[in-house]
């Protein structure tokens, strides 16, 4: 079974039994599917909420850390973030907490056809974003306890991404959407001896579709379940799946600079991500996230 198969169906007649009895001054048969990733599947309420509900068990703790954390972060950004409004609770329906928040503008990257032009003025408002959630001021006002997990997954252990990557690609490349370079191995031999060393507040899962887009800007961040603290290379690999190189040098410009070994680590994490995205779109039929998936495995190559 594949790693994004629901453990739990939520389809519509469900959505509108959970908001029509726990929030009955919503309208909940306007409720409409936007879409369904990995571990979630957000409906549209009235078209002003988004409502997300866990479709795995594994999801549950993302869940739970996004309810505590994001009504303190998000007045602490620049960019807009889901920010939970309806809180629903767990019940006979249904296992498992899920939340509302306004239906945040934009549209995923990969539905979004940027221009390189384009690219260049989203990592401008990319690189001040991270700068601003990197900063040391505001893990001490989100997680003031030092309560929030260190990179759990380990996503910048070089000595499990490294294998995990050449894993993906293999995988992907077995699809027939790819063809491997040798310019990967180079890229992922040379990360595979560096530790992590510095820890900052993270969203760490900031991939292709956790990004929002609205008239060549930056309209949202999404989705902040794996949310921790850890190496910023962990976030700071959308420079090189998101951005041609013009657009990297104007995001670390706005950031500010970063050593090789983050540059390093940033890169196998691209790879990695874009590899894995790739081979679910491939799956699933999302023809916009392969190509998006697939052009962000090339911009990971561009020096």
């Amino acid at each position: 079974m594949p790693d994004w198969d629901p453990e739990v169906v939520v389809d519509g007649g469900l959505v509108r039994e959970l908001v029509g009895d726990q929030f009955p001054e919503l309208d909940a048969s306007s409720a409409r599917l936007l879409g369904e990733g990995w571990d979630n599947a957000v409906w549209v309420v009235e078209e002003t909420w988004a409502f997300r509900f866990p479709r795995r068990q594994i999801a549950i703790p993302g869940v739970r850390r996004e309810l505590a954390l994001l009504p303190t972060l998000g007045p602490l950004l620049s960019v807009p973030i889901p920010v939970p409004t309806f809180v629903g609770q767990q019940s006979e329906q249904f296992p498992w907490p899920f939340f509302g928040t306004r239906l945040l503008p934009g549209n995923e990257i990969a539905d979004a056809a940027l221009s390189d032009e384009a690219r260049v003025a989203v990592g401008v408002d990319l690189g001040r974003f991270l700068r601003e959630l990197h900063e040391p001021e505001l893990r001490a006002r989100v997680d003031p306890e030092d309560a929030l997990p260190v990179d759990p997954l380990g996503r910048a252990d070089m000595d499990k991404r490294v294998p995990m990557a050449r894993k993906n690609l293999r995988e992907l490349e077995s699809t027939g959407a790819w063809r491997g370079e040798l310019s990967v191995e180079r890229v992922l031999e040379h990360a595979s001896r560096l530790a992590s060393r510095e820890r900052v507040f993270l969203h760490g899962d900031l991939h292709l579709r956790h990004v929002l887009v609205e008239h060549d800007s930056l309209a949202g961040v999404i989705d902040w379940g794996d949310c921790c603290t850890g190496d910023p290379s962990i976030d700071l690999h959308v420079a090189w799946s998101m951005l041609p190189p013009e657009g990297r040098e104007a995001f670390f410009a706005e950031y500010g600079a970063v050593d090789e070994d983050v540059h390093s680590r940033a890169r196998v994490l691209a790879l990695g991500l874009c590899s894995m995205l790739a081979v679910y779109a491939h799956s699933v039929g999302n023809a916009n996230l392969l190509r998006e998936s697939l052009d962000g495995l090339e911009r990971t190559l561009l020096e």
